[in-house]
Order: C-alpha cells, then sequence, then structure tokens
C-alpha cells in the first residue's frame, strides 16, 4: 500500500495546510462527550504547527444537508479542542469565501482555525468540483486524516485532494498501515471475528473474507443463520431464515478457497432478553424451544476461538458474539477480547479491531488500549473489509 504522507512533504513554512479532519463527535448540552476524534487530529496538526505552516481544518457535523443549521455548527466544539491541543484555536465562520480567506490571511504562522461545517455547503456531499476548488483557494497542500470519512467520495475528501498536492495524515497513515498488516499484507495464519445482526449487511465483507482468512469466526445473530441453514432448530432466535441459500453458497465458498468456518458449539438461550434473565447453556444443536431465543456464545464456543487465536499471528475483529449490551449476554464478547488483548499483550497476534459495536464492546471488555489497533471508523473500516476501494484513500495513492 502506497501512498503519500507527510514525510512526501517539503518546505512547509509558511504555506497553508488544509487538513480534513472527523469531528463529527458526540455532543450533550453544548458539550463534547467524547473526545476521541479530537484527539486523533492532534498529531498531525502539531506536526504541521511545528514546520511553521498554517493549519485549518475542515470537517462535517451531522446532516445539514446543504443548509445553514445553527445546532450543527462547528463552532460549539472549538473549547474542547483547545483544551485538548493545548493552544489556542480560531473559528470562521464559513470555510470557503471570503470571510475564510480574510480569517486564513490573519491567522498567525503555525496558528490553528477550525473552518465551518462543510455540510452546510451542497457542494460538499455532490463533490462538486466548484466547491472543491473554492476550497483549494485557500490553501498550498491538502492532508486527509480522516479515514472515517474516506469511503465518500466528497469534494473535501476526494475533490480537493485532486486540485492540491495531497497527503495522507499521521492519524490516517497509522490507519492505513494498521489494516494493511491485517488483510493487505498480513503475517499468516489470519483469523477473523465477524458478529452482528443480520447477514445481509455484511454479504460483502463475508464474501470478501472467506478469501484471505485461514479461519473465519461467525457470531451473534449472523451465526444464528448459519445455523438455521445447516438444519439446526434455532428456536425463536433472531435470523434471517430468507438467507439459508446464501448462507450456504458461503460455507461451500469457504470450503473451497480453504477458509476454516467457526459457528458457535454451545450457546446461551433465554425466553427473553432482559438483564440477569434465567438462562440455559445448550449444545448448538440440541433442542432450543421454540420460546427460546440463542442470546450469546458458549464457553465451549469461546474456548475452541481462543484456541483459533493461538494459532493464529493476526486477528481482525468486527461485531460482537452476543447481545453484550445486556448482561449476562455479554460472557462471550468478554472473555474473547480479554483472550485477544492478552495475546496482543505479549505479541503472539496482531490484533486490529474495528467498527461501532465492536470498539463499545471492547470499551465493555476494557481491552481498547491492549489491541495492537482499534479502528473508530464505521462505514469506511466495513467497506475496506469488504475489499472496496475507498475515495479517500485512493486519491493519497503514491
Amino acid at each position: 500500500m502506497t501512498f503519500r504522507t507527510l514525510d512526501d512533504a517539503r518546505d512547509l513554512g509558511g504555506k497553508t495546510a488544509l487538513v480534513r479532519v472527523d469531528f463529527n463527535v458526540p455532543m450533550e448540552d453544548g458539550r463534547v462527550t467524547d473526545d476521541t476524534r479530537l484527539r486523533a487530529a492532534v498529531p498531525t496538526i502539531q506536526r504541521l504547527r511545528d514546520a511553521g505552516a498554517k493549519v485549518a481544518l475542515l470537517a462535517h457535523f451531522d446532516r445539514p444537508k446543504g443548509q445553514r443549521v445553527p445546532s450543527m455548527s462547528l463552532e460549539q466544539v472549538v473549547d474542547e479542542l483547545c483544551e485538548v491541543l493545548g493552544a489556542p484555536v480560531q473559528f470562521a465562520p464559513d470555510c470557503v469565501g471570503p470571510e475564510a480567506k480574510t480569517a486564513l490571511d490573519d491567522l498567525a504562522i503555525g496558528g490553528v482555525i477550525l473552518l465551518e461545517n462543510v455540510r452546510f455547503h451542497a457542494g460538499e456531499e455532490k463533490n462538486d468540483p466548484a466547491f472543491a476548488a473554492q476550497l483549494a483557494e485557500l490553501g498550498d497542500i491538502y492532508v486527509n486524516d480522516a479515514f472515517s470519512a474516506a469511503h465518500r467520495a466528497h469534494a473535501s475528501t476526494e475533490g480537493l485532494a485532486r486540485l492540491l498536492p495531497a497527503y495522507a495524515g499521521e492519524s490516517m497513515r497509522r490507519e492505513l498501515e494498521a489494516l494493511d498488516k491485517a488483510l493487505g499484507t498480513p503475517v499468516k495464519p489470519v483469523l477473523g471475528i465477524v458478529g452482528g445482526a443480520k447477514v445481509s449487511t455484511k454479504l460483502d465483507l463475508l464474501k470478501n473474507l472467506v478469501g484471505k482468512l485461514d479461519r473465519l469466526a461467525i457470531g451473534g445473530g449472523m451465526a444464528n443463520t448459519f445455523l438455521f441453514a445447516q438444519g439446526v432448530d434455532i428456536g425463536g432466535s433472531l435470523a434471517e431464515r430468507d438467507m439459508a441459500d446464501t448462507a450456504r453458497e458461503i460455507l461451500a465458498e469457504a470450503e473451497a478457497k480453504g477458509c476454516e468456518i467457526l459457528l458457535p458449539r454451545d450457546v446461551v438461550v433465554a425466553t427473553e432478553l432482559k438483564p440477569d434473565v434465567e438462562t440455559r447453556t445448550v449444545l448448538a444443536r440440541e433442542e432450543i424451544g421454540d420460546d427460546e431465543k440463542i442470546l450469546d456464545a458458549g464457553p465451549l464456543t469461546v474456548e475452541a476461538l481462543v484456541k483459533a487465536m493461538a494459532l493464529s499471528r493476526t486477528l481482525i475483529w468486527n461485531g460482537p458474539l452476543g447481545v453484550f449490551e445486556v448482561p449476562p449476554f455479554d460472557a462471550a464478547t468478554v472473555k474473547a477480547a480479554q483472550a485477544a488483548a492478552q495475546l496482543a499483550r505479549t505479541g503472539a497476534i496482531i490484533a486490529v479491531a474495528g467498527g461501532g459495536d465492536t470498539v463499545a464492546a471492547l470499551h465493555h471488555a476494557g481491552v481498547v488500549d491492549d489491541m495492537t489497533f482499534v479502528s473508530t471508523a464505521g462505514g469506511a473500516f466495513l467497506e475496506w473489509m469488504e475489499g472496496k476501494p475507498l475515495p479517500g484513500v485512493e486519491a493519497l495513492r503514491a
């Protein structure tokens, strides 16, 4: 994977760097409740400041659909960004035009300014060449540090990169290098864990992975669909019964490509989904009552998965093994995550994970900091796992 990074940028002193960041952060009562994405941008901002560049930050917030919506203004993240950066951050009430240009002209060398929500302009999501050209007028170089938005061919993620010298920021570089280690040029054997509710939302992912992995463990509601496809009575469990033929096709393709599929050996069932409900653990192929639902993987399944991890050198994980948000159905996900973290801590495996539910599950298990790399990108991470080209990344290729 070859792409241009800030190592390739020269003579940045006095230049204006337009840096695409992801500041689409959770807010409550006008305050940022999770500053992870703000912190992720700091290394790139600081590197550019140290090189004597002016730093102009481009970002979106929420979905204003091309309209100026005051409640979606990025001005509300400025104070938190100042705190995270440990330096003043200016704010411009627009991201293009005279106001933005004047604000940049007045910005000191090494200064940082956050420009207003790019999605206030309809040209952003349309990747309108004219809007991209307006953005380009403000800077000398372009830096994309928002992998989480790289799957969108928008003006500030793709169009702008075609108009200025373009580079990957520090966060983007770290993400791309980690993902390349996981699926691009991984150390084999490679184990994948894919969970979640529906096979239909991860068809492309499964089809891509069975051609790249040595083993693939399937969990969550998706596993119920595969068990049903094999003739297992899954009672009242969540499953896409109409996807049975597709599940069988995936199993056949995996066998043809030498990818071992790991399905639950035992499961935890209950008659309703609520905290601390009465449960029982049964072998997956034993009788499950019509009123019972599979809500987690059982201990035998976790044991087999941990053994598979120990036989692997690379692990890529997307999706929980059960309904981890509702104890006790978090047990399998937590135990598997702790085992993966232990192997990653000792350097036995490269463990890369991503996706919204996955990140939440790893936080729940208390192991986020022990994994080799955890991607906070949602759609971009999933599309990368599906083998799809990401427009924002393709524009950075050397």
